[in-house]
């Protein structure tokens, strides 16, 4: 009985809830920076959306089946958002100063094989391709206009690189992302006063609080259909579709 119930009240997240956790959190973020404006707490909560979304690309890789047709799956629907994201994001078809977030992932998946493929080689060739799928994540995340640019692009690397489940990959994992986020995004602050003590909290930094979630994974996928699946991949160039047709409108 008691092991039952420990069973039934383990905390712990899945696929499935850190999908839909991702998903309603970057509604959020594009609410506020589309049709409702202003409600800081919107972008706030948002930002917990990318690492979550992040580490779920580097898990993708390694679940997936076929990593080709992954891979062309991604492609066609970073083709399909792009209009809707420009629309969204930029309110223009036209936006050439930043592509849709799956350019992001499909470059940082392009990363993780090549670190894959050398995988069996001497720990020398690991240790300089994994250094260069740094340097050539900062360079090509800048240049290509991306999403989050160089930045979304070392976030799957970091998660990437620290996917074991031991306590060092937990401690690279917070490093990474405080790093990323304070120091490369950095961005607006907020202050807060508390017994008399002024302090200042970076929004960016509240990405750190995926964390929760994302280690309170174990692998399990949770439920899983041909339905569910359309959903992941869909609602990035519906929901920003809505969204920029409505910022239009209003």
């Amino acid at each position: 009985m008691g092991t039952n119930m420990e069973k039934k009240f383990k905390l712990e997240t899945t696929s499935f809830s850190l999908h839909i956790m991702a998903m309603a959190f970057m509604l959020c973020d594009h609410l506020w920076g589309t049709i409702v404006p202003g409600n800081d707490w919107l972008t706030c909560i948002g930002r917990i959306a990318f690492p979550i979304f992040a580490f779920m690309i580097v898990e993708g890789y390694f679940h997936t089946s076929n990593l080709k047709k992954y891979v062309k799956r991604l492609f066609i629907f970073a083709v399909i958002s792009e209009l809707p994201f420009n629309l969204a994001l930029g309110s223009r078809l036209f936006y050439p100063i930043h592509q849709n977030v799956l350019w992001s992932f499909l470059i940082s998946i392009g990363l993780i094989h090549w670190n894959e493929k050398v995988k069996e080689k001497k720990l020398w060739k690991r240790i300089l391709v994994g250094v260069l799928s740094v340097c050539i994540g900062y360079i090509v995340g800048i240049i290509t206009f991306v999403d989050f640019y160089h930045a979304g692009i070392l976030t799957v690397l970091a998660f990437y690189f620290f996917r074991q489940k031991k306590w060092w990959s937990y401690v690279g994992q917070f490093a990474c992302l405080y790093y990323i986020n304070r120091e490369i995004l950095g961005g607006f602050m907020y202050e807060v006063s508390l017994f008399g003590s002024t302090f200042f909290i970076m929004r960016q930094g509240l990405a750190l609080l995926a964390l929760i979630p994302i280690w309170l994974y174990r692998g399990k996928q949770g439920p899983y259909n041909k339905a569910i699946k359309n959903l992941y991949y869909w609602f990035y160039p519906v929901h920003l579709l809505i969204l920029g047709l409505l910022k239009m409108i209003f």
